[in-house]
Parts: structure tokens; C-alpha cells; sequence
């Protein structure tokens, strides 16, 4: 009887969490269809008028960009209609740089995305790679690179948000060990900081929750939210709508999946579980595994001469020893169960723990999609040097090669998609990690910013004359 009753808890669970992501997913998209079509209306009706264009001040050519890259289901600029994945933050510097990634595909293949986008030409995965995962060596094409001259005197700030920060980490490392065919003078040097949003760096115990097995973190369960999620990322992509992947896309073209190259016989395979990036494990689940994460951070250094910074979130509280939830109406209702199972997991006792000293406890505090201890800095499989920030006035001046981190109240979106949920707070996290790129973060001379260098130059003609 007990065993029922478990067993009708976990399809409620099951179908309860389906139907919020599913809701959830379309509130997205039918936001972003309603955002497009208000414009094209705007468009066609607003008045003939010539308005004096305003003068606009250039960002200089020397000024680094800004890199934000998005997380898991995110995406990037020029996706999903006019909506933005940091909800506008882009716009607070002259020069900011929106990538969009696979928003499912493993953080190798993003990492090699990431890097032809920036520099340009066709994405290559890789000979050896692309054969052991099953897909095409080569991907999308990027006629010129939206950053051409980046290297190790033209580099690079990033901001990643959840895995976006893990992306980056690879590709510094791939930079490092100049993986990438025709540039045999990459370096670790080409990243100037990492700044980190909820960053995932030693995985999440939610990957567990959502249907990874935590005997080995790379297979899922028979039955579980992921498997939906499969099913429904492959009919997706089956079906090869073009105009419904320009809007959004998955990420796994390089698989190969569409109906015009794969037949029926190729979606059944998919189907079941003998072909496509599931089947292989080349897709970003495994990699968000506590065992995918240490296996990827035994590779990734963190390197001497660039600035390392995160913000790790948390909504949960303790009262008596108790972990639980901080609060109902701050914690969006997308993650309000998962904060809740978070802050109570139990690692399974009859498997063996995923590291040498783990406790469950460590892993209770968390925003809903990850845990607190991941987010603050690489610590697994060995820890790196990190500095707990109480004030930023207090790690002035930067260091590099130190992780600075701070704590901050907030589930896992509360600082993307959607501005007015973090109100003052939104603008006080971008704006000191965009102060922090611009004025204390340098190799040689403080950057000098378009507006004060069009105010020292008004100011220079002032004493002239």
C-alpha cells in the first residue's frame, strides 16, 4: 500500500511538472509571437514622420565586447521574436554581444559554436568527436565572425548565465590547448573575465529530479520528465519546420534528424533511443550531472591572468536544521516544486556517492535549478581559488585567477526573460557587472568609455578656446 501510494505521488509530480513546463514554454512563445506582431502592425499604421536623428556616440573600436551567453532552453539574439534572454540587460553597454547556441546541445559542441561565431567561418566539432557522438563535423556557417579580430591583444569579457558560464570555461580551455584546426596561436589570454550568473560548475542534484540516473549521471529513467522532453525535442526536429526553427531552435541540426534525411524509419530509431544526440549523450543534461560536471572541470583550469567572478543564487532558508523554500511569492511557480524536492534530496543509499567526502546536506540550499554549492566557484573535483564577497568594495582591486563570489537572494530566473520580476535589483546585478568589465577590469590601461570619452573631449575643446 505504501508503495502505491509513492508511486501515485511521483505521477502526480510527473504530471503536475510536465504541464507547468509545458504552460510555461508557451506562455514564452506565444509572448514572443504577440511582441512581433504588435511591432509589424506598429509598423504598418504609425505616421510619416521625419524626426531629427539623434547624434549617437560609437563605441570606440579598442573597447572589448561584452559576451553574454545564455543557458539550458535559452537563446540568443534574433530568436524568439523581440524578446530578449537577459531581459535587456544587452543594452546597457555600447558594445554587447548575444550569441545564440544550442539551446540543449552538450557544452563542448556550444563551446566550439561559441568560438566560430565570435571569429567567423563554419563550426567544426571536431574530426575524432563528431564521429564518437554521430553527427556532421560541420555546422552553421558565419559568413564573417561578429568579433574577427579577437585574440590575446583584442580580448574578450563573458558573462554566462547557469550553463552559459560552464561554456565558457570549456572554450578558455580549448583556447588554451589551441583545439581549434587553423588558429595554432589561441591562448587562455584571449578571455579577459568570466563573469558567472547562477553559474553551474560542479552540477546539480535537479538533474536527478528531472529523470537522470544518479547511478552513473548520463542515462535517464524509463519514465520522466526528460523522456518527454526527448520525445518532444525529436518530433521537433523531424518535422524541419523552417520557419518554426528560425523562431527557435534546439540546437541539433548537426544530427541530422529532419524527415528530408532520416525517413520515418530514421524517426523511429530516434524514437527509440538507438540514434540522435540522446542516444549518444552528446546533448547538455549529462554534462549538468554532480558525475558529468566533475568529469568536464577534470580538464578546465582556471587561469592566471583572467578575472573570474560569480553571483550565486539561492531561495531556500534553514529554520531548526531544516532546509525549506524562502517564501512562496519570490520563487517562481516554474521551480517552486523543484525548490522544495532540492531542499530535501536524499542521495540514493544503496549507490555509491558521486565524490569522496559528499553529503547530502552540502546540497540543500539551492534556486530551483541549482544548487548553492555549484554556483560559487569550481570546487570539484578539486577546489579552486576562490574569495567569498560580502561588498564588492571589499575585492578592490581584482585579483586574477581568484574566484570572487557572492550570494545573492534569487531564484534561477530571477535576473533573465523577465525584468520586472527582479525590479531594483535586475539593474544593480548588471550594472556592477558591467562597471566591474569596464573600469576594474584590465591587462594594461583603464578602458575609457564612449560617454566619458565624448565628455573629456567637449571638456578639452571647453579650455581651448
Amino acid at each position: 500500500m505504501f508503495r502505491l501510494c509513492i508511486s501515485a505521488l511521483q505521477w502526480i509530480e510527473l504530471i503536475v511538472s510536465s504541464w507547468v513546463h509545458l504552460l510555461y514554454g508557451f506562455y514564452i512563445f506565444s509572448s514572443a509571437v504577440a511582441y512581433d506582431l504588435s511591432q509589424a502592425l506598429y509598423e504598418y499604421f504609425k505616421p510619416n514622420m521625419n524626426l531629427a536623428a539623434k547624434e549617437v556616440v560609437k563605441s570606440p573600436d579598442d573597447l572589448p565586447p561584452i559576451v553574454l551567453v545564455h543557458g539550458i532552453f535559452g537563446f540568443g539574439q534574433g530568436k524568439l521574436g523581440g524578446l530578449s534572454y537577459f531581459a535587456g540587460a544587452e543594452k546597457k553597454d555600447e558594445r554587447v554581444l548575444v550569441p545564440d547556441l544550442g539551446s540543449l546541445t552538450s557544452i563542448y559542441d556550444r563551446a566550439r559554436e561559441l568560438f566560430y561565431y565570435l571569429k567567423g567561418g563554419q563550426v567544426d566539432y571536431g574530426e575524432e568527436h563528431s564521429k564518437a557522438c554521430g553527427h556532421s563535423q560541420f555546422g552553421r556557417i558565419y559568413e564573417r565572425g561578429n568579433y574577427p579580430e579577437w585574440d590575446e591583444h583584442h580580448p574578450i569579457h563573458f558573462v554566462g548565465h547557469s550553463a552559459g558560464a560552464q561554456v565558457v570555461r570549456v572554450l578558455q580551455q580549448m583556447l588554451h590547448e589551441m583545439a581549434f584546426k587553423g588558429y595554432e596561436n589561441t591562448s587562455a589570454n584571449w578571455v579577459l573575465s568570466i563573469t558567472s550568473l547562477s553559474g553551474a560548475f560542479n552540477g546539480t542534484t535537479r538533474t536527478y529530479l528531472d529523470g537522470m540516473q544518479p547511478e552513473d549521471g548520463r542515462t535517464m529513467k524509463p519514465i520522466c520528465l526528460l523522456q518527454l522532453c526527448r520525445l518532444g525535442v525529436i518530433i521537433f526536429d523531424w518535422f524541419d519546420i523552417p520557419w518554426l526553427k528560425a523562431y527557435y531552435n534546439f540546437g541539433f541540426d548537426h544530427f541530422n534528424i529532419s524527415w528530408r534525411k532520416v525517413g520515418v524509419w530514421g524517426l523511429v530509431d530516434c524514437l527509440l533511443g538507438n540514434a540522435g544526440p540522446f542516444a549518444s549523450g552528446d546533448w547538455i543534461l549529462p554534462d549538468l550531472t554532480i558525475q558529468g560536471s566533475i568529469q568536464l572541470n577534470y580538464h578546465l583550469q582556471t587561469f592566471s591572468n583572467t578575472y573570474y567572478f560569480s553571483y550565486a543564487t539561492k531561495r531556500t532558508t534553514n529554520i531548526l536544521g531544516i532546509t525549506i523554500p524562502s517564501g512562496v511569492l519570490g520563487i517562481h511557480p516554474l521551480l517552486f516544486i523543484r525548490v522544495l524536492q532540492m531542499s530535501q534530496w536524499r542521495h540514493p543509499p544503496d549507490i555509491p556517492p558521486p565524490y569522496k567526502g559528499y553529503k547530502d546536506e552540502d546540497w540543500w540550499d539551492n534556486d530551483g535549478a541549482l544548487n548553492t554549492i555549484s554556483m560559487t566557484h569550481p570546487r570539484l573535483p578539486v577546489e579552486h581559488p576562490n574569495r567569498f564577497v560580502a561588498n564588492d568594495s571589499e575585492c578592490q582591486p581584482l585579483q586574477p585567477g581568484i574566484w570572487y563570489y557572492k550570494i545573492i537572494k534569487g531564484d534561477h530566473i530571477l535576473f533573465i526573460v523577465n525584468r520586472e520580476r527582479a525590479g531594483v535589483q535586475f539593474d544593480l546585478i548588471y550594472d556592477s557587472i558591467f562597471e566591474r568589465c569596464r573600469k576594474h577590469v584590465f591587462r594594461k590601461t583603464p578602458q575609457m568609455l564612449p560617454n566619458e570619452a565624448h565628455q573629456q573631449s567637449e571638456v578639452q575643446v571647453k579650455r581651448e578656446h
